[in-house]
């Protein structure tokens, strides 16, 4: 369209051209603007990405909150940072991607392994599902030698691990996930197991087969794991849950059966450990399980849990401070916590969240037991007293804890999802105000977690992802191309800039 210029625009003319303008904007790559141009500096030599699944500044912060009351009590209000909150850089990443503002970890793992944008479900393909993405993994193996290492608290071909390793147009393909694993020649997996070992029809080799088949040393007990002293190793923590994921870091006793994600990082760095470098990925899963769940304590045990990860890194680096690069981040928000809540207003009481024992799901259990004796509501809050603290105002020392007492509100509201439990009603046939209520979750374990909550001064908002920017913690080699407000695909960019892979 020619323009005279010293005509004015005429409105359809000013609306085509502002339109121009907006689809050159969005169809722009993401991280344009804001990517540095040049790095001059020491290539990292060993790099370490702690992913967080699910984990946003309000999981980070709740954590430190619930710490610094533990901490302090009430001398004073403050939080207990957890260690990689005081690294020297701090930056802020966007999670959208081609599909949605709320993402899912197949698409956000995709941008930081690969730096493209896909639809949710999608693991390094495009939008098409028929070009594949070479991931920062494999990059960094064919051209500079390093070593790999992918660990998880979650099963190993769920969608964040999987997105360092594998291609598959969905996120559902597990045995085909697990056939990549297996011929990846990465030496170091870790955590969950395969949730389709054997295929979706059951008459595949086992993927445990495969993988020894292909040289790796599969281990399943906690002795040989921690004795192992070769070079390739795929190491099955020995508890899992159904989803083939480690305990809740909640469940103590059950947790420390395995290995935790600390232990599973200190190995990593055992058999990956060389003079030529490696990159290891270790993704605390559960924490994004816990926030659907609305679970505020599972939620900031397994955030400590990831934290005492990165402080094995932290250690190694102090051997190593001129080589190593640490990253921590997440890859979206989950559940919409927030912290504060209309009943409790400006106050939070914290220490409340600590009266909570057991996870939802370890809850769920004696639920079940609770159901199918028919038992009554009074004996069924009698195991909410045993593991989440929270009594009746009939309940002998009531009136010496009013903090941890239910009010006829919150009583009713048990009650009324305890009946929802004994009608033995599917999810599928939730009203909408059930719905809300209790989303997909056993009604009665929600709604209990959701009082204390509640309580302690903490709220969720959604049984799903959100649209929250992720912080990116960094320290070391490098850490300071990590600054600013950027897209998660500049997570890989950055690390392509650093190592001068293309």
């Amino acid at each position: 369209m020619k323009v005279h210029p010293n005509k004015p625009l005429s409105r359809a003319a000013a609306l085509l051209i502002a339109a121009v303008l907006l689809l050159a904007v969005l169809a722009a790559p993401a991280s344009a603007a804001t990517s540095p141009a040049a790095y001059s500096g020491v290539t990292p030599k060993y790099i370490f990405l702690f992913i967080g699944d699910g984990m946003s500044y309000p999981q980070v912060t709740a954590t430190a909150d619930y710490l610094g009351k533990l901490a302090y009590g009430d001398e004073k209000v403050s939080d207990k940072h957890l260690p990689f909150m005081e690294f020297p850089v701090n930056g802020t990443a966007t999670t959208f991607d081609s599909t949605s503002l709320c993402p899912d970890s197949a698409s956000t793992a995709t941008a930081m392994s690969t730096g493209h944008k896909t639809h949710s479900g999608v693991i390094n393909m495009d939008e098409t599902k028929t070009t594949t993405y070479t991931t920062i993994t494999e990059q960094l193996k064919a051209q500079l030698g390093y070593k790999v290492g992918v660990v998880s608290s979650v099963s190993i071909d769920h969608a964040t691990p999987a997105a360092f390793y594998a291609h598959q147009p969905t996120r559902s393909n597990y045995y085909e996930i697990g056939v990549e694993l297996v011929n990846s020649g990465f030496e170091y997996f870790g955590g969950g197991g395969f949730l389709s070992p054997t295929g979706k029809n059951k008459d595949q080799t086992d993927l445990l087969q495969l993988a020894a088949d292909n040289g790796y040393a599969v281990l399943q007990t906690k002795e040989e794991i921690q004795n192992f002293s070769g070079d390739k190793l795929l190491a099955v923590n020995p508890v899992l849950d159904a989803s083939m994921a480690l305990p809740y870091s909640i469940n103590k006793e059950l947790a420390m059966q395995g290995l935790t994600l600390a232990e599973y990082t200190q190995k990593g760095i055992d058999v990956l450990m060389n003079d030529t470098g490696f990159f290891m990925m270790v993704e605390g899963g559960k924490i994004d399980w816990a926030c659907h769940a609305n679970d505020a304590a599972a939620t900031i045990a397994d955030v400590v849990a990831l934290s005492d990860a990165v402080d094995v890194a932290v250690a190694f680096a102090a051997q190593h401070p001129d080589e190593t690069l640490i990253l921590v981040t997440g890859d979206h928000e989950t559940g919409g916590l927030t912290i504060g809540f209309a009943a409790t207003g400006y106050s939070t009481y914290f220490d409340k969240i600590s009266a909570q024992t057991i996870s939802y799901d370890e809850f769920d259990k004696t639920v079940a037991e609770l159901k199918s004796s028919s038992a009554s509501f009074e004996t069924a809050m009698a195991a909410v007293k045993a593991n989440y603290g929270l009594l009746l105002p009939t309940d002998e020392g009531a009136e010496a804890n009013p903090g941890m007492t239910l009010t006829a509100y919150e009583v009713d509201r048990l009650r009324q999802a305890y009946g929802t439990i004994l009608q033995s009603k599917s999810t599928s046939d939730f009203s909408e105000a059930e719905n809300v209520l209790y989303g997909t979750y056993n009604p009665f374990s929600v709604t209990v977690t959701h009082i204390l909550n509640n309580k302690a001064g903490l709220a969720f908002t959604s049984y799903s992802h959100t649209g929250l920017p992720v912080p990116v913690f960094a320290q070391g080699t490098g850490e300071e191309v990590f600054e600013g407000y950027y897209d998660d695909t500049d997570i890989y960019n950055r690390l392509q800039l650093l190592t001068g892979v293309k």
